[in-house]
């Protein structure tokens, strides 16, 4: 997870987005214990204002919600997103939200974190594709569906898979979390 982390840090510091990160776009070298990011075919540069970009990106399992509900003007959190997807499958062997369709995919979202209201996620309903009438679901915690992840396994994935794309933590910040403590320890020896 901090490799692909790093990966991610490093093409959005060269203004890049992925836009397609899965566990099929990673490849990895057991042997030498690296992990690296593949197929950039949807990837674009991206720049300061945020251009507009198609919401039909991403593998619907791993596609955020803001993007799913058809916001075109999305940044880096696109990436953390899936990653953060790909940190709960990792933990846990299984997809965390499988849906069928993109309204399938938004209520297993729901499901787990609860769904979107003005007062957990200001602007929402300003999304294209936002319905007043979602299925209403309270957010349940994240450590019973991932027991094995220990507590700062379950921060660390809380700030990749936020609602609020704003509030998304960056991949950048995501490598200083506690939950990689050790593994910082290990690279500066």
């Amino acid at each position: 997870m901090y490799q692909l982390l790093k990966g991610i840090a490093y093409c959005h510091e060269h203004r890049v987005l992925h836009r397609d990160l899965k566990p099929q776009n990673l490849l990895i070298n057991k042997q030498k214990g690296e992990l690296k990011l593949a197929d950039f075919g949807l990837a674009r540069a991206f720049g300061i204002p945020v251009r507009s970009y198609s919401h039909e990106v991403v593998t619907l399992w791993y596609r955020a919600p803001d993007v799913l509900m058809g916001s075109r003007q999305y940044s880096t959190s696109i990436d953390v997103w899936s990653a953060g997807c790909i940190f709960a499958e990792m933990a846990s062997g299984r997809p965390l939200f499988p849906g069928s369709s993109i309204q399938d995919q938004l209520l297993r979202i729901f499901k787990v974190l609860g769904t979107p209201t003005e007062e957990t996620w200001p602007k929402v309903n300003q999304l294209p594709e936002y319905k007043k009438d979602f299925d209403y679901f309270r957010r349940i915690s994240l450590d019973t569906l991932l027991p094995k992840l220990e507590p700062s396994g379950i921060d660390l994935l809380s700030r990749l898979v936020e609602f609020q794309p704003e509030k998304r933590i960056s991949a950048e910040a995501a490598l200083s979390h506690p939950y990689f403590d050790e593994i910082r320890r290990k690279e500066h020896e």
